[in-house]
């Protein structure tokens, strides 16, 4: 169990992240306060896992309130100001969830906590065998699709192509919303509206283009969605310690 704290300038949004944390079996909510100074009080007095914090607060800001606790606890930033991705990210936060924040897009974010403070309670990988079967163009045919060898998906409309690391290219009457749900981080990030890729293939991140293995094509990095795939990438991201 993560014991985690929720400080936020605003009751309306603790109670939106209460109402989260309730229906996450893993997370338990120790204390919400509107006073990041009081909370400062407590993380003395008592070990806290995990923290949800505002950015902007009249007492003090959250970046501020990061470099006060000194890797006490891991931190989710929730703002709904998406210039301070950058900043969270040089301070290592866990996840930077950007306001209104929606119960797929929160569970991510606690599930990614979760292997950080609990490493010995990691996600279940994808396991070569595990697939799945999407309706295709011609009625009543099902395909079978091991999910290992998906490469990247690009959403168009009504219905997606997906891309195989063996050159395929299956039509299937699907939204990408539903293959996002099924195709779980790390192992696949929306990079785009319309696009999911699997990170195991990243060969290059080149400004806001990812370049893959298999392929010559190149996937979109949206404004939407670099800060959390750059916040996904940075346990991979190789800098000189001074």
């Amino acid at each position: 169990m993560i014991n985690c704290i929720i400080i936020d300038d605003e009751q309306h949004a603790i109670d939106l992240l209460t109402h989260h944390i309730e229906k996450t079996p893993f997370l338990n909510l120790v204390y919400s306060t509107t006073e990041p100074l009081e909370a400062l009080q407590l993380l003395n007095q008592q070990k806290i896992d995990l923290i949800f914090l505002d950015v902007q607060m009249p007492s003090m800001t959250g970046i501020d309130f990061i470099k006060a606790i000194n890797g006490k606890s891991k931190v989710i930033l929730t703002t709904a100001y998406s210039e301070y991705a950058m900043e969270g990210f040089e301070n290592e936060v866990v996840d930077y969830l950007l306001k209104p924040i929606s119960f797929a897009r929160f569970i991510k974010g606690a599930q990614r906590a979760l292997s950080l403070i609990q490493p010995s309670l990691p996600a279940q990988p994808v396991e070569e065998s595990d697939y799945i079967f999407v309706k295709t163009e011609q009625k009543g045919k099902l395909l079978k699709i091991n999910i290992n060898d998906i490469l990247f998906i690009e959403g168009l409309k009504n219905y997606v192509t997906i891309h195989t690391r063996q050159g395929e290219r299956i039509i299937a009457l699907l939204n990408i919303r539903d293959l996002e749900e099924r195709l779980t981080q790390p192992k696949f990030y929306r990079t785009h509206k319309s696009f999911i890729l699997a990170t195991t293939f990243i060969r290059m991140i080149e400004g806001n283009q990812v370049h893959l293995e298999h392929t010559k094509e190149t996937i979109p990095i949206g404004d939407t969605y670099r800060e959390g795939f750059m916040m996904q990438m940075k346990e991979k991201i190789m800098t000189n310690k001074k």
